[in-house]
């Protein structure tokens, strides 16, 4: 599971935004030195920021640290082109026709045509695809298609005419629908399914699958593409090496190889060489099997993401979206935090759960702050700010998990941050004293909870299957809800004072309420266009467990909705009270998740997380006109080059920047295409 950031409203919006300290201690001063000289934005146009992150500490590695890093950082990208396939079938084929445009292209670069094109195709590079990486709408040229048609021409440029018109015209306008009425396949242009193939054939294809055993399930359709056969009957198309995807997953397996020599310790080979199987075989026991040898290895200061992992792309919540993550362990942050997940028991045991949902022994929950040293697929250029894995609900309940904090992203996210937002949405002067105060602190609490005590809490009742089977298309807003209810029941309880991690466990807590109420009812907004609904897991999730809370208050004033000078506010009149609401909506979600009720899931979320109040939108959009800082963030990767003595060996490693985001998005293709444009 992954936690969102909200770009452009730190301080604002409540999105588990914290500032870390730094390694090493050594050269601290030189350190926070060149922190505070780097320059984290890169550019901006449309709706999006493109920031750049450093790798403090990086020379403080072994050459055999970096070169486990080099390697792995070099699997991730690898597999980059996987997930353009993933969004859109045609999206290889659209990229490779606007790269060749944009590089040999020698008309008028001065019109504004040629500026739109330029925004168009960045756009694309950045959402992996011609969908929107978060709205999952089409993303649709302010150029015309004659415009398009001339610059093909006088650059020799082939696409198509059907994937041409697609730019331009409305037929596969939306990624993921989750809109039931506009059918939940066949309203979707992820690349997940054959068109044609019905939601009940799906649901079918899936119900005869049976598990050898079934308190243990295998996580079907994680790696492969549901497709109809030449007999007409459906069958899965594995992602693996001699399968779909191979000649990319080759490439992967290839650095993994490399990754595996230099592995720090045995357990982590281990690991390496059990993905690497997987890779080959695409057998999914062998994932299982991966998955818990990786939960095992943790005494390295190297960890990584990789393979298919998050299923928010499919609507039906199998398939697993491509992703690479290399990371460093920050050992003072991971020290700090490690209390978190040294309390998982207490917090399970103290929770409003019903007792019989309750977990009686939360196993190996691990809690580390860590620095990124390189991003792919989906998690690139849009990134998570915590990661909780594996998926799998049996994994974490007898092997646990592993949480992360991507510190230095954090960071980055923290000093590019936009400035008034606060003062504009914030409903008076106490409540900008608490969050100017509380609001890192917090923040990085709620991200530390919501990983850590979130996801791991809970169980799933006895017979029960998993959500992706009984809560459908719902689960994963679902999911993200419960670990936010969690972090916001136990940030408003002196437990956290007691143990440490804050100075006033009650203002903290108060400035956590504050800021969420804002966002998931008002804030948030402004990454949606006038009459949108939600779509998106982490939008709906903020908005159903604001506005259930707001809805549930009301009897008692509990969140007060106030209008001055014709601008909105939200004010808590009693923090107690919503303490208490979180609770009981907590104990709700569980149940409906431990139970597996579709119907009152379903309810939640479609009653409180998908309409949008259409004036309020309006006019938070409206407000939101003098702030210059886009919503949308995402980063380019440091780029480690190796230097090599006269036998071909890397003697070091060094980190560079890229000087720009095309330069990046251009070097990627050239040096990292390794697919097919049809697969």
């Amino acid at each position: 599971m992954k936690l969102q950031k909200i770009a452009g409203l730190i301080l604002t919006a409540g999105v588990f935004v914290a500032c870390n300290t730094q390694k090493p201690a050594a050269s601290t001063a030189t350190a926070k030195q060149d922190v505070k000289a780097f320059d984290n934005l890169v550019e901006q146009f449309a709706d999006i920021k493109v920031l750049r992150y450093q790798i403090p500490g990086w020379e403080n590695l072994t050459l055999k640290e970096q070169k486990l890093v080099y390697y792995l950082t070099q699997a991730g990208t690898s597999g980059r082109d996987i997930m353009w396939d993933q969004n859109y079938r045609n999206n290889l084929k659209i990229r490779k026709a606007l790269e060749n445009i944009y590089q040999n292209y020698a008309g008028d670069k001065e019109s504004k045509d040629w500026a739109n094109f330029e925004i168009y195709l960045k756009r694309v590079w950045f959402s992996n695809g011609i969908h929107h990486h978060y709205s999952n709408d089409k993303i649709k040229p302010e150029f015309n298609q004659a415009y398009f048609a001339d610059l093909m021409k006088t650059t020799n440029t082939v696409l198509e005419a059907a994937v041409v018109d697609v730019l331009f015209n409305d037929v596969d306008d939306k990624k993921v629908n989750l809109d039931e009425s506009k059918g939940l396949l066949a309203g979707s242009a992820i690349n997940f399914y054959d068109k044609g193939i019905t939601l009940k054939e799906a649901e079918d294809f899936y119900a005869k699958k049976t598990n050898a055993d079934p308190k243990k399930p295998l996580s079907y359709g994680l790696n492969s593409k549901l497709v109809r056969n030449a007999n007409g009957e459906l069958e899965e198309k594995v992602w693996k090496s001699n399968g779909m995807y191979g000649a990319a997953i080759d490439k992967i397996i290839f650095w993994l190889e490399k990754a595996k020599g230099v592995a720090e310790n045995q357990k982590q080979a281990d690991a390496l060489g059990l993905l690497i199987k997987y890779y080959q075989t695409g057998d999914l026991k062998t994932w299982d099997e991966y998955n818990i040898a990786w939960l095992d290895a943790t005494e390295g200061n190297i960890d990584y993401i990789n393979s298919f992992i998050e299923v928010y792309n499919d609507p039906l919540g199998y398939r697993g979206s491509y992703e690479g993550v290399v990371q460093i362990k920050d050992f003072d942050m991971s020290k700090k935090m490690a209390v978190v997940s040294e309390s998982a028991q207490w917090f399970e045991d103290n929770s409003p759960l019903m007792p019989e949902h309750k977990k009686k022994n939360v196993v190996g929950v691990s809690y580390k702050t860590v620095i990124v040293a390189g991003e792919s697929g989906d998690s690139s250029p849009s990134t998570p700010i915590g990661v909780n894995l594996p998926n799998a609900d049996w994994i974490r309940a007898e092997h646990g998990s592993k949480s992360v904090s991507l510190g230095n992203i954090i960071d980055a996210y923290s000093n590019a941050g936009g400035k008034g937002k606060l003062q504009e949405f914030a409903n008076d002067a106490e409540e900008i004293a608490l969050a100017e105060k509380y609001a890192e602190i917090g923040d990085k609490l709620h991200t530390a909870l919501h990983e850590v005590v979130g996801h791991a809490s809970g169980q799933i009742n006895e017979g029960v299957g998993t959500p992706k089977e009984t809560l459908k298309s719902y689960a994963s807003t679902l999911e993200e809800g419960r670990a936010d209810l969690v972090g916001l029941y136990y940030l408003y309880n002196p437990k956290i004072q007691e143990l440490g991690l804050v100075d006033d466990w009650k203002k903290t807590g108060m400035e956590s309420y504050d800021s969420y109420i804002r966002n998931g009812l008002m804030t948030q907004l402004v990454r949606l266009d006038l009459g949108a609904n939600i779509e998106e897991a982490h939008m709906r999730n903020r908005q159903w467990v604001s506005a259930w809370a707001f809805e549930k208050g009301k009897k008692d004033n509990v969140i007060e909705k106030l209008t001055r000078n014709g601008k909105t506010y939200f004010n808590i009149t009693d923090y107690v009270k919503l303490h208490a609401i979180f609770g009981d909506l907590l104990r709700e979600v569980q149940r409906i998740k431990s139970e597996g009720d579709y119907e009152a899931g379903k309810a939640l979320v479609e009653n409180y997380g998908v309409k949008v109040d259409q004036k309020l939108h309006a006019e938070v959009l409206a407000r939101n006109k003098q702030f210059a800082s886009a919503p949308y963030s995402g980063f380019v990767n440091p780029v480690l080059v190796p230097k090599m003595d006269a036998k071909g060996n890397i003697i070091s490693i060094a980190v560079e920047q890229p000087k720009s985001f095309e330069e990046q998005m251009l070097n990627y293709s050239k040096d990292f295409s390794f697919l097919p444009l049809e697969n």
